[in-house]
């Protein structure tokens, strides 16, 4: 779609104003979802669901952790049946929590389950659909037989769930479509959606609307333009169902979190979402109180202060495109986004050691990390030690007008001054501007200035929307000028910084907006935050500074201990900047939701791994105590292996 045919939001209330997009209500057990009920919050356990007694308890862990609804594996009918004793248990000891029955290739097991459970999720891509990797072309008329074989396979479901008052989630995962869906639409966000939307139309036909829908994917920019391009299909076909949010194989530690805000967060500004699971390849309890923490943020969010109105979009919402901007510096134009950090000179060379930069003063050399800073704001101080060439400093215009060494070293004025006095200087420069401030008359000011970064700033509680509309004031006037976004927070808490930095920036980033970013917090460490700013750009895909693994959450099918193999795994191949490793527990999040992977190391059986370049296997059965090594020489025959760091 063209953005000159955007002439409203297509995909939500408000590109401006905090607005939830309305959605019916979907009883889930007595715990309604959708309409304007509290976005609700789970998660899913990973025991084995035999084992009764295990599951339960984690499923008490779960609820009393916060969450809403917790979802359980039914691989099979037998595992299928046992959810009937674990929510007997469950009720036995007072809990009522609805439960969620995760199901995977076997409608009958989806059959036993919905008349015991609240909830059952299918997978249209292998729930009756195939999924070989076949490449052939459908005939309309094939295509149509499908679609007919799949309405066979998928309505007795329908009608038990009818039948029994249980509600579905029908989630399509990215790289888990089928052959069919793959053949004619592909890999993207379209297929994910339409492949949704076959399922449901069957419902509708049969008068089943207990429908909750989401549309993951472990890379978010894939995940975000789903879910939007989902919500605009359901206006044109006058759908209204509530929504499920998640990044799927997020990962853990910083990169899960960063990950799973920058795509639920990114919908959560625009009011979409009716339901959230952050998928950490963590115990399933440590998901909730993350879950919580990115929804604490819209919290009266209704009384944030106006926005201007913005009724066309400044980009096209369902596809990815970098805003065009100049060169300036090393900001802006083709450039990867810089990042800029605050830094108190009084520490010395060593305190630079958190920003990326090692000074050895034996060698009187400075070590250059992946994730070394371009840029460090020095405010009315100046360093008094020789800093390495690829940094830059920027100061206050009157403290930088007094340097005798200006070599790297920029001056930073006000709007205002700017738009009084004009330029600092007769070359680079940055100008910092309340984004509310930015309209038509500072627009053209700043467009005639080719030498000019602006550095924008918000103090509006819906700060994503307020920084979008400043892009697009920039966009309508054709402004090319490169712009850092610079976000400051209270807050030092660790988790709730991640998530908020990733929300506010990475979807902007993820819309293509942004040549920079600028963290700060003063009770942060300057550690935390550089790696913040370069986690955002990571989850973002527009600057790889690091591995990044897509690793599932585990659940009752995985064949090994998901957490243990993913941090030995990443104690081995964290330092192949740019690589992506797929570590799933069973095949089911194998090749297909290892979508993005370069290299897949999955459970294929009891101690046995297989190993995937792409989605190719490249050898099955091996041993689980030779997979790792096994799995660096296949890097490393790829000649993609890079030499181990050592220690200092």
């Amino acid at each position: 779609m063209l953005i000159d045919e955007l002439t409203q939001p297509q995909y939500c209330e408000s590109l401006t104003e905090y607005r939830r997009l309305p959605t019916r209500v979907v009883d889930i057990g007595g715990v309604p979802l959708g309409g304007q009920h509290p976005i609700r919050v789970q998660s899913m356990t990973t025991t084995d669901t035999m084992d009764t007694a295990a599951t339960v308890d984690q499923s008490i862990r779960i609820i009393e952790a916060g969450a809403d609804y917790v979802r359980i594996t039914a691989p099979s009918q037998n595992e299928a049946r046992n959810l009937e004793p674990i929510k007997n248990e469950l009720r036995k000891r007072g809990y009522t929590t609805p439960l969620v029955a995760d199901i995977h290739f076997t409608p009958n097991a989806a059959e036993i389950a919905a008349r015991i459970v609240e909830k059952v999720r299918v997978n249209p891509g292998n729930y009756a659909d195939r999924k070989k990797f076949d490449v052939r072309e459908y005939t309309d008329s094939e295509y149509e037989a499908e679609l007919d074989r799949i309405r066979e396979r998928f309505s007795p479901l329908v009608e038990i769930c009818k039948t029994h008052g249980t509600a579905m989630r029908i989630g399509t995962n990215h790289g888990s479509l089928s052959d069919r869906i793959m053949n004619r639409y592909g890999d993207t966000p379209l297929g994910m959606v339409e492949s949704a939307l076959e399922f449901t139309r069957i419902c509708r036909d049969l008068d089943y609307h207990h429908i909750v829908f989401s549309m993951k994917a472990s890379n978010p920019q894939v995940m975000i333009q789903a879910y939007r391009l989902l919500v605009n299909r359901m206006q044109n076909e006058q759908m209204d169902y509530p929504l499920h949010l998640g990044v799927t194989e997020a990962g853990d530690g910083e990169d899960g979190r960063i990950k799973s805000a920058v795509g639920i967060g990114t919908l959560l500004e625009d009011g979409l979402g009716d339901t959230i699971r952050v998928s950490l390849t963590e115990e399933p309890e440590a998901e909730v109180p993350v879950c919580i923490r990115l929804l604490d943020r819209y919290m009266h969010r209704e009384d944030h202060a106006p926005i201007q109105p913005l009724d066309t979009s400044p980009v096209d919402p369902f596809v990815h495109s970098r805003r065009a901007s100049r060169l300036v510096d090393r900001v802006g134009g083709d450039a990867v986004p810089v990042v800029v950090a605050a830094f108190d000179a009084s520490g010395g060379p060593r305190a630079l050691s958190p920003l990326g930069y090692d000074y050895d003063p034996g060698l009187d050399k400075w070590n250059i990390g992946d994730m070394a800073v371009d840029y460090v704001f020095l405010g009315d101080d100046d360093i008094d030690f020789s800093l390495p060439g690829t940094l830059g400093r920027i100061l206050n215009a009157p403290t930088w007008s007094r340097l005798t060494d200006r070599t790297n070293a920029y001056p930073m004025q006000s709007l205002e001054t700017f738009l009084q006095d004009g330029p600092a200087v007769d070359g680079v420069h940055f100008i910092e501007a309340d984004a509310a401030a930015i309209d038509h008359s500072t627009v053209k000011s700043l467009s005639q200035d080719p030498e000019a970064v602006l550095v924008l700033v918000t103090h509006n509680t819906h700060a994503m929307p307020q920084l979008r509309r400043a892009f697009a004031a920039l966009t309508q006037a054709e402004a090319e000028i490169p712009v850092i976004v610079r976000r400051t927070y209270a807050s030092g808490d660790e988790d709730q910084l991640m998530l908020d930095a990733a929300t506010d920036i990475g979807g902007l980033l993820t819309d293509g907006l942004g040549d920079g970013i600028w963290i700060e917090s003063p009770s942060a460490s300057s550690d935390l935050i550089n790696r913040t700013a370069f986690g955002v750009l990571q989850a973002t895909r527009t600057r790889i500074s690091k591995t990044e693994y897509i690793s599932c959450p585990s659940c009752g099918r995985t064949l090994f201990g998901l957490v243990e193999t993913t941090a030995m795994i990443r104690e081995r191949t964290s330092h192949l900047k740019g690589v992506k490793i797929g570590i799933m527990g069973c095949i089911v999040n194998g090749p297909g939701e290892m979508a993005d992977a370069d290299y897949g190391y999955v459970g294929s059986g009891p101690g046995q791994i297989t190993l995937y370049r792409g989605q190719e296997i490249v050898k099955r059965g091996i041993p689980t105590d030779d997979a790792l090594e096994e799995l660096i020489e296949l890097i490393r025959s790829d000649g993609n292996w890079q030499a181990e760091p050592v220690d200092q």
